[in-house]
């Protein structure tokens, strides 16, 4: 009798929440019922027999099933289990092994909203970031508009994604998977053809706001921010590059599997003769390239910017009064540190 019921994973005395390997002993038209062995007949009813009855009708008395215990007894002195909630604690064990060996998963995206994707693995929902989508589903808007953002998304809806599982909680049942963690690991061996200070020849695949994104070698994809582009002032990346583009950048940064690109490490650091040019008290003129919270930028010669400080003019209101965006002034300089790219400069009164 120990041999049985070990075999049926019912050695000790069944507890609520349990899952156990047991057999269909007979079915209703609103029921069906399995073994547990020394401690009576389990039932499968409700609203777990109708959610479950497309799969009891194709078994048989004897056929082994999973069920899950979710009360003792019923009124009928019956135990009472769950087909529905044994399939989920199965499919929450297999999720963890897929997670703990790194395996690939292709789900079908069933819904977007503005902070990713929806899709289910083995029934139960999940989640893709947007920030764990690969570089090529990754929505780039200009602005970070969400609506346009959502409509990006939107367009993955029905298709199919190679996905790996990122976190899961049973408890909290949440199931977070990542794109971009595939990406990742598969360009993490063309990765290794290349190292920091290369320079890699590729294409410009995509232009946000805070800079943009460079495909080369087997696939893979770096960042050149915005302030890796020129030496001087960029405002705006897309007056520097385009969609397309072919273009040469020196790899600066590879960390966790991300690179990061620059434009202005392959040009020569005008700042390196700033301090043999000029010197503290020098007149010089320079045009007003934009206003910010401290003060106003001011260009002296390409690639070399100072800063007026807004403490010259004691408000912006006056700052914006005395210059103009666009206009040349002559300026004094009142301090110059090449190596770290600041030349402080006054405004000489008219």
């Amino acid at each position: 009798m120990k041999q049985v019921l070990k075999e049926k994973n019912l050695l000790e005395i069944p507890r609520v929440g349990d899952t156990v390997d047991t057999t269909i002993v007979g079915k209703g038209r609103a029921a069906a019922f399995v073994d547990l062995g020394l401690f009576g007949t389990g039932i499968i009813y409700g609203r777990e027999f109708q959610q479950s009855k497309d799969e009891l009708k194709d078994l048989e008395d004897g056929d082994t099933i999973t069920v899950k215990i979710i009360a003792l007894e019923t009124e009928d002195g019956y135990v009472e289990c769950s087909r529905i909630q044994a399939r989920k604690e199965l499919a929450w064990g297999t999720l963890q092994e897929k997670k703990d060996n790194k395996e690939t998963l292709i789900v079908k995206i069933e819904g977007a909203n503005k902070g990713g994707l929806l899709t289910k693995v083995s029934g139960i929902p999940s989640f893709i970031p947007s920030s764990q989508l690969s570089s090529e589903n990754y929505p780039r808007v200009e602005g970070g508009d969400t609506s346009k953002i959502l409509k990006e998304l939107q367009s993955l809806v029905g298709k199919e994604l190679e996905v790996k599982i990122l976190d899961l909680s049973k408890e909290g049942e949440k199931l977070i998977l990542s794109e971009r963690t595939n990406e990742s690991e598969q360009a993490d061996g063309s990765l290794k053809d290349h190292k920091e200070g290369d320079v890699v020849e590729g294409e410009v695949t995509g232009i946000v706001d805070f800079g943009a994104f460079v495909r080369f070698g087997e696939g893979i994809e770096g960042l050149i921010h915005i302030s890796e582009m020129n030496w001087s002032l960029v405002e705006n990346p897309r007056e520097i590059l385009k969609e397309g583009e072919k273009i040469k950048a020196k790899i600066i940064k590879i960390d966790n599997g991300k690179v990061f690109l620059s434009l202005k490490a392959l040009k020569s650091d005008p700042w390196k003769e700033v301090e043999k040019n000029y010197k503290s008290g020098d007149i010089i003129e320079g045009t007003v390239t934009k206003f910010i919270s401290f003060g106003a930028f001011v260009e002296i010669e390409s690639g070399i910017q100072g800063l007026c400080h807004i403490s010259e003019f004691q408000t912006r209101e006056k700052m914006e009064e005395a210059l103009e965006v666009g206009k040349s002034y002559k300026f004094k300089i009142l301090s110059i540190n090449a190596s770290d790219h600041r030349l402080g400069l006054r405004l000489i009164e008219k």
